[in-house]
């Protein structure tokens, strides 16, 4: 799965450590997810999704391999 999350945050001017605290977990968590070492619970990427005001889709896409 791949993300656009780092691009999210950039329209927002936010830091992942602000990101982090409003959607309750670790910068380490964002910075993961960004990165692509970690695939989000279905609960992070809603939160995720109702923090920018996108679809989940939007943020978050199947990759081939997937």
């Amino acid at each position: 799965m791949k993300n656009n999350l780092k691009v999210q945050r950039a329209i927002k001017n936010i830091t992942q450590e602000e990101l982090a605290r409003q959607i309750g977990v670790t910068r380490q968590a964002i910075n993961s997810i960004e990165l692509n070492k970690y695939v989000p619970s279905t609960i992070l990427a809603l939160k995720l999704s109702a923090y920018f005001g996108k679809a989940v889709n939007e943020i978050f896409s199947l990759e081939e391999t997937d």
